[in-house]
């Protein structure tokens, strides 16, 4: 097989799949006669040929992709006009802990932002497939270790965490935010779960995730208007 008809059989393949293809998985489509260096070319390849159209073909944690390119998002959201709720402040504050501090717990969490968590929270973000029980802490309680998915990194784009945006650039940390615009299974009714009311996690804009973590880098943190969070030695497992 010439090289134009590998790229063609890689090409359908992805683009008729429902979710991202591993490098593994595509050499089954050649009956292992192309290894693994050799895809990649062919990959890297298409890459460049789809480059000045509307769809590009990423890499993300869980394999290759076809996906829309971020400039056509204002075009396509026609096809869909009714816009999905956004997530509440602490919502993406917890996301970002997790995101930024994995493994943790949640007094860890509730440490860092010093108020208690809402447990639906945590429960909205496993149940879109961002967040994930990963172990115990061997401590009192044995409280769950929280740790984000595959998932979470796909929905972002990214291969890996390390490619998370830096905390100290808030601009790439909205970006980021922003492609996590999904509406929650079961919220397109609007019963999205809430903490305690407070003016603070009443807003729905996309919170830099340096502010979300910043009590991590001193010894104290400052408590909102919702209940102080107890100690983390003494938190329950989840």
């Amino acid at each position: 097989m010439n090289t134009t008809d590998a790229k063609r059989v890689l090409e359908t393949a992805l683009i008729c799949a429902n979710q991202p293809l591993k490098v593994a998985e595509l050499r089954t489509l050649f009956a292992d006669e192309l290894g693994a260096d050799t895809i990649k070319t062919l990959l890297e390849d298409l890459q460049l040929d789809w480059a000045q159209r509307g769809v590009q073909l990423v890499s993300v944690a869980s394999g290759w992709r076809f996906q829309s390119r971020p400039e056509m998002r204002s075009y396509l959201d026609r096809l869909n006009p009714e816009k999905p709720p956004k997530y509440t402040r602490a919502t993406l504050e917890t996301l970002a802990i997790i995101a930024y501090r994995q493994p943790c717990t949640r007094g860890d969490m509730e440490d860092i932002r010093g108020v208690t968590i809402n447990s639906l929270i945590i429960k909205q973000l496993e149940d879109r497939g961002w967040v994930e029980t990963i172990g115990h802490r061997e401590t009192v309680g044995r409280p769950a270790l929280f740790a984000t998915t595959r998932q979470f990194l796909d929905d972002l784009g990214l291969e890996s965490l390390d490619q998370l945006p830096a905390l100290d650039d808030p601009q790439l940390q909205a970006k980021a935010l922003e492609s996590l615009d999904m509406p929650l299974p079961g919220m397109e009714t609007g019963a999205e779960p809430q903490e305690p009311s407070s003016e603070a996690d009443a807003q729905t804009e996309a919170l830099p995730l340096d502010e979300a973590i910043a009590a991590t880098e001193t010894e104290t943190t400052t408590p909102d208007t919702e209940t102080s969070a107890p100690d983390a030695d003494t938190e329950k497992a989840s």
